[in-house]
């Protein structure tokens, strides 16, 4: 008996640890790729800024919380004298599920500009 709870002090935490880890990575890499969809829907020649902003928000929302997601922000850049296209989106992961400070992040899409020439 005693075994079995020495060893669940240490498997317990090892396995909510892992459990969480899994978690960030999987809403951070959604995040990532509805950043870069969004940049790539915006960089099409005929949309600009906000469509890849409203595009980005669309992708997320049917995913992730939207109370994860604290700015998104779209803008046209200049990337090595191309014009292109950056989303931004700041977000926090909070630590162990709903319980705790959160974790910020922030991930970028980019995407250069389609021209027509």
């Amino acid at each position: 008996m005693v075994d079995f709870v020495l060893v669940s002090l240490l498997v317990v935490p090892l396995f909510v640890g892992l459990l969480q880890l899994g978690l960030y990575l999987y809403v951070r890499n959604t995040i990532a790729a509805a950043a870069s969809e969004g940049a790539h829907y915006a960089a099409v020649i005929d949309r600009d800024a906000s469509d890849g902003e409203f595009r980005t928000r669309s992708l997320i929302g049917g995913v992730v919380q939207d109370e994860l997601i604290d700015d998104i922000r779209a803008e046209a850049i200049d990337l090595n004298g191309q014009p292109a296209v950056r989303v931004v989106v700041n977000a926090h992961m909070p630590p162990l599920g709903l319980w705790g400070p959160g974790l910020a992040f922030t991930v970028r899409g980019h995407a250069i500009k389609e021209t027509g020439q």
